[in-house]
């Protein structure tokens, strides 16, 4: 997937991670139901052992991208950044196939099954290049900060 400048979306606002744990740098496309992601492995990562991406830093980057769904409904347009916090409620099923090495650019995308209020199930694919990493199918729950 080719990354237009255009169409990159701020992650930061509709994420509270920040370095090191934001496992995530752009969002390629967003609709209520839909996301899409990249994220680059680098080798300082907090997840990288032996030059690999570990499966905790997949399943991160999976709810990272899918809470990007439910985080919108958070973001105003004129506000520069909006404070949520998110959590895993559940993963009810998750299939890990492959990692992904230093240097790769990996592309995760989600789509929402259902929602309820703050609470969502979505469906969620990792892949590098065509080869399928990591599948899963997780509930979220996220909620605004109030400052």
């Amino acid at each position: 997937m080719e990354i237009k400048e255009e169409n990159i979306i701020n992650i930061h606002n509709f994420l509270p991670h920040r370095e090191p744990m934001l496992m995530a740098d752009y969002i390629l496309e967003l609709t209520k139901e839909k996301v899409v992601t990249s994220f680059e492995i680098l080798e300082d990562n907090v997840f990288v052992h032996n030059h690999e991406f570990a499966e905790a830093g997949l399943i991160e980057n999976l709810a990272q991208t899918c809470s990007s769904i439910l985080g919108q409904s958070f973001f105003k347009s004129d506000e520069v950044e909006t404070k949520v916090i998110g959590f895993i409620t559940n993963i009810k099923k998750i299939e890990v196939f492959a990692l992904p090495k230093v240097g790769d650019k990996i592309i995760s995308k989600a789509s929402l099954i259902s929602q309820f209020d703050n609470i969502c199930n979505i469906f969620c694919e990792t892949f590098n290049n065509d080869e399928l990493l990591i599948r899963a199918e997780i509930n979220l729950f996220i909620q605004e900060v109030k400052s």
